[in-house]
């Protein structure tokens, strides 16, 4: 069993998540780092996700790893796309909302999400790691009384699906365009679930996210990544706190 994940900031909502093994790639539609190829040559196991159809979470470029990925995981409203077609049909499993894939080495579970697409549950040598795509409670101050009532709603139904849920590491939109209410659905989600790790993702261009005092019910410690910057590595164990990596060491 994997007794530690090194996971990269890509860009956006894009990461790769390595065990031993095996790695996880979610939603890359820019790696400017090359972080995606490093993996490439360690790793035998090689798995593709991508939430939904939004061009900052879907590259059609990701078929160029057909001959390497194990298995792409490809939310449905995808196919839509001409592009799509790049995808190598025997690779890939198109997931709808509450849709779930299983083999003897990973198991795959989506989501509805409050956008576009769907979110995914990823179980795995031992872990279980939560990518929410553009599932968030977003709340635009500027909206309508109807429009912010109707994705409050959508967001709360939504959540009756994970209540009570234990993840070890979570990627969760902390969007700055949402202004005040940026990081209202991460706390929401972490409320109600037992999360053990929160990394926060969809804000290209806004500082580093630091959740505030008393931002987690209380008694409850959770380690937060918030990354800025493509590239930027951490480690993470289970029950333990975000160490970065060194790769001038070879960590």
């Amino acid at each position: 069993m994997t007794e530690s994940l090194k996971i990269t900031y890509l860009l956006n909502s894009g990461f790769v998540v390595s065990g031993d093994g095996w790695a996880l790639l979610f939603d890359d539609y820019r790696d400017p780092t090359q972080a995606v190829d490093a993996v490439l040559k360690s790793e035998p196991r090689f798995y593709i996700f991508a939430s939904h159809a939004h061009f900052d979470h879907f590259n059609p470029a990701i078929s160029r790893f057909a001959a390497k990925a194990s298995h792409y995981f490809i939310s449905s409203d995808i196919r839509a796309l001409p592009q799509a077609r790049r995808l190598p049909a025997k690779k890939t499993t198109w997931l709808q909302k509450y849709d779930g894939y299983r083999d003897d080495d990973i198991e795959v579970t989506s989501f509805d999400s409050t956008d576009e697409g769907t979110s995914f549950l990823v179980e795995i040598d031992g872990w279980r790691i939560f990518h929410a795509g553009d599932f968030n409670w977003w709340h635009w101050e500027d909206d309508t009384p109807d429009n912010i009532g109707f994705a409050r709603n959508g967001f709360m139904k939504q959540m009756k699906h994970f209540d009570g849920q234990k993840f070890d590491v979570v990627f969760f939109p902390v969007d700055g365009r949402l202004g005040n209410a940026k990081s209202w659905g991460a706390k929401e989600f972490c409320c109600r679930t037992y999360t053990g790790a929160l990394v926060t993702m969809h804000s290209v261009g806004y500082p580093r996210w630091k959740p505030e005092v008393n931002f987690f019910q209380p008694g409850r410690k959770i380690p937060v990544w918030s990354p800025t910057e493509s590239g930027e590595t951490m480690t993470l164990k289970k029950g333990g706190a975000f160490e970065p990596v060194d790769e001038t060491r070879g960590d």
